[in-house]
């Protein structure tokens, strides 16, 4: 039987990239998912290949930033599907500048992101959560819920141009320690997977002409310079940089019921990478 039958899981970011990746390894392991994507095609796209492969989804779109989103995206799941079981807080993006160069904008805006709209989404959750577990423990039941907030290996040795980026994942792991103890009188599991060099549009090879994303009306560059790429996997002692898909199972592990008894945890998922 898959391990995540019957379970709903809430998936920021997940219209692309490693976000794609863990709603359809959610999915394949039962679990009903809520997509979401700041565009609405790339969303609406995930959700449709899960119902198309057997398995439940929909979509709510929109930026995880914007005011009222948390309260939206846990309300749906709720009212379509009657529970709340994983919530995975995926969304972000990286818009470097070194510091003398970072204007406030840039660096609020990776705070928006990275930390505000998670923890606004784990407030957003916290009463049904607490409703559910109440009932659940008055009903003698033991039920693990699961919270994986996503970081980076720049939280722990840094990353020139990154000052906002690093930092805003790095305040991701205390959230996540704090929600560890807050949670765990009602059974959530709350851990982090920091990632390291994962092939994805943010880390494609930069190209002659470099490309860009739009986020809120912002052009954002993205890519990094081959060079940069051939020398990080080079001190990969897997020797290379991760895949979507393998990103994806280090988030599944702390969904899976085999994670019942971890919590506050940081994993990094980088192919050894320790610079």
């Amino acid at each position: 039987m898959p391990k995540l039958k019957g379970k709903v899981a809430l998936i920021t970011g997940s219209g692309r990239g490693i976000g794609r990746a863990i709603a359809l390894k959610l999915a394949s392991e039962g679990a009903k998912v809520v997509v979401n994507d700041l565009d609405a095609a790339p969303g609406d796209a995930v959700a449709e290949e899960i119902r198309k492969g057997g398995g439940e989804a929909f979509a709510v779109n929109g930026s995880v930033s914007e005011a009222g989103f948390s309260d939206r995206f846990v309300g749906a799941a709720m009212e379509t599907f009657g529970g709340l079981d994983i919530i995975i807080n995926n969304a972000g993006y990286t818009w470097d500048s070194t510091i003398q160069k970072m204007t406030d904008e840039q660096f609020q805006a990776m705070l928006d992101v990275h930390l505000v709209a998670p923890f606004r989404l784990l407030r957003a959750a916290s009463e049904p959560i607490r409703i559910m577990a109440k009932k659940e423990a008055e009903a003698g039941r033991e039920v693990f819920r699961k919270v994986v907030n996503i970081s980076s290996i720049a939280v722990l040795y840094g990353n020139a141009g990154q000052a906002s980026y690093s930092s805003a994942k790095a305040s991701l792991v205390g959230l996540t320690r704090t929600m560890c103890k807050e949670w765990g009188r009602y059974k959530v599991n709350v851990n982090c997977v920091a990632f390291g060099l994962i092939n994805t549009r943010l880390t494609q090879p930069i190209e002659a002409q470099q490309k860009t994303i739009d986020v809120a009306g912002r052009d954002i560059k993205v890519g990094v310079r081959p060079q940069m790429l051939d020398a990080m996997a080079r001190m990969i002692p897997l020797g290379r940089g991760g895949t979507p898909e393998e990103a994806a199972d280090a988030v599944y592990l702390f969904c899976s019921p085999e994670s019942n008894y971890i919590s506050g945890q940081v994993v990094v998922c980088g192919g050894g990478l320790i610079i």
